[in-house]
């Protein structure tokens, strides 16, 4: 089945799974030997991934996600290790079994005017997705709410472009939004908990199937976010 597009952008399936660190130690394992590991990590593999989320006062985007939702938006602003001269304003949008990601970038000069509501430069900018941000936060009042971060280790695979990655170590800010500030107090989730997120286009190759296997392995729809939030 081919994937479809939103916006021009191409449609990837997407599953999560929840396992415990000694699953997480047993699939590394498995995957070293047939998928390469992400060349943008730093020499443990791993990088520190931190997102901003948006939501409103209603817990707009949390409740559609908890209510499994077909069709819902999340927008979230993203650095990774700490590196404030490259940051993303992400769009990631599910329609029915399909998961599309729009994203551009922006500057901390420019994150820093919408933390405090000065958004009135965003209605005419020259990126898409900048104006797509601005009618949804005069729409549905929406608002940078709660940081997230987490350690990403991913392998990739050529066919079917695949990218399998391990989350953990996820925390939360309690409901801060300076994301800039590398040193603001973050509160560890749950500690004894993986998320494997599991990424492809047409199709999921046969091998990667079998490496993937775990007897008690749970398939669910785990969000970092929606974790986050029952912390705060």
């Amino acid at each position: 089945m081919k994937s479809m597009s939103l916006n021009g952008v191409r449609g990837r399936y997407e599953l999560k799974h929840e396992i415990s660190k000694m699953d997480c130690f047993l699939l590394r394992n498995r995957l070293r030997h047939v998928m390469q590991p992400d060349p943008h990590a730093k020499n443990d593999g791993k990088y520190l991934i931190r997102s901003v989320y948006f939501d409103n006062f209603d817990n707009k985007v949390l409740n559609q996600k908890k209510e499994g939702f077909f069709e819902r938006d999340k927008f979230r602003v993203r650095l990774y290790d700490h590196n404030a001269s490259h940051i993303n304003l992400e769009k990631k949008s599910k329609r029915n079994n399909m998961t599309y990601k729009q994203k551009c970038r922006m500057t901390a000069e420019e994150y820093e005017l919408l933390r405090e509501n000065d958004i009135a430069w965003m209605e005419n900018d020259e990126r898409p997705l900048i104006k797509d941000l601005f009618v949804q936060m005069n729409l549905f009042q929406l608002k940078p709410v709660t940081i997230v971060d987490y350690e990403r280790e991913v392998f990739i695979y050529e066919y079917g472009n695949v990218r399998v990655t391990f989350d953990s170590s996820i925390k939360t800010s309690f409901r801060s939004n300076d994301l800039l500030n590398p040193d603001i107090p973050m509160v560890e989730t749950n500690p004894d908990i993986v998320i494997l997120e599991v990424k492809y286009d047409e199709f999921l190759p046969d091998m990667i199937k079998y490496l993937l296997q775990l007897g008690d392995m749970r398939r669910g729809t785990y969000s970092k976010y929606q974790i986050s939030r029952m912390f705060g």
